[in-house]
């Protein structure tokens, strides 16, 4: 198993099946480990980790602060670094799952320097927003 990051996102989802669809089908997750009977998943892309976290059907999940209503996550967006953000949307075409974001190329200011990315922003079945960001100046992201 690869070592724990020091933060990992639990995100509390309707379906759980639903969620690992997309987040493992064109998103490219891939399950670390899971607890089926629970309604649980840990997931993982290139050091990008997180937890899936099935609603339960008829009554309040333990950790539920407020009533769970779609969009999951409002005003976060999750940013997960990628060498190349073309084979996702491309997958995310071929499975007709619209764009929250058309991708566009950003410079940001870090520090006192430009840090150039390509980005583009999609929904997950909840909600959640997933910034997928590829470096172009040709620095590492880590």
């Amino acid at each position: 198993m690869t070592p724990r990051p020091a933060l990992v996102p639990e995100l509390m989802v309707t379906d759980l099946a639903a969620s690992l669809a997309f987040w493992c089908g064109p998103c490219g997750f891939r399950v670390l480990y899971d607890r089926p009977e629970e309604g649980f998943a840990c997931i993982e892309r290139d050091g990008a980790r997180l937890m899936l976290d099935e609603l339960p059907k008829g009554r309040a999940h333990r950790w539920e602060v407020a009533p769970a209503e779609r969009p999951f996550g409002r005003h976060v967006n999750f940013e997960i670094a990628v060498d190349d953000v073309a084979p996702i949307l491309a997958a995310l075409e071929a499975a007709r799952w619209p764009l929250f974001t058309a991708p566009e190329a950003k410079t940001y200011r870090v520090g006192g320097e430009g840090v150039a990315v390509r980005q583009s922003l999609a929904q997950d079945p909840d909600g959640y927003l997933l910034r997928f960001s590829q470096r172009l100046d040709g620095a590492p992201d880590r």
